[in-house]
């Protein structure tokens, strides 16, 4: 897929917070945040009403925005099996709202991610968000945290599909 024009969805699915980020590329290839947030999910719910948040919530972004991409986090390996479980189902409504609106996932882990935003695979979250920061040209920190995340998300789609990109034109296209 051309980098140029191109927009992407990064989701950081939680089960409290459900992280967005809608980032761009202009024809020159520089990357622009469009907007980001969070979907906020009460505990108090039951389960049934947070995934349908969030499925609800995500298709609304996705008609809004147009990405021609959704990028989100592969499941981690988590200590605690309720929460991994509960992230894992979270994660499938955010596949299933991009899957129902016909729009290409691409899924990274958590270190790929940090990778591509901070060089460092071990970043906390508030050097990905200094990160993001500084590659989106931002005054304002996204909020919360997990806007952060989903930005980067979308940042490391776009970094690998730069690079792809690069490599299909060969050293000719350089």
């Amino acid at each position: 897929m051309p980098t140029s024009n191109m927009r992407v969805l990064g989701i950081d699915c939680g089960t409290q917070f459900t992280g967005y980020g809608v980032v761009e590329t202009d024809a020159a290839g520089r990357l622009r945040a469009v907007t980001s947030g969070a979907i906020r999910l009460s505990k108090r719910d039951p389960l049934p009403q947070r995934l349908c948040t969030v499925f609800t919530e995500l298709t609304t972004l996705m008609i809004r925005h147009a990405p021609n991409v959704v990028a989100i986090e592969e499941v981690f390996h988590s200590v605690n099996s309720r929460t991994a479980l509960l992230l894992g189902q979270v994660r499938g409504v955010a596949l299933l709202a991009a899957a129902t609106n016909k729009l290409e996932i691409a899924e990274y882990a958590p270190l790929s991610v940090k990778s591509a935003v901070s060089g460092y695979g071990m970043a906390d979250k508030q050097q990905v968000q200094f990160m993001v920061m500084r590659l989106l040209e931002l005054t304002v920190a996204p909020e919360p945290l997990d806007a952060s995340d989903a930005l980067a998300i979308a940042i490391c789609h776009m970094h690998h599909a730069q690079t792809a990109a690069a490599q299909e034109r060969g050293p000719q296209g350089r």
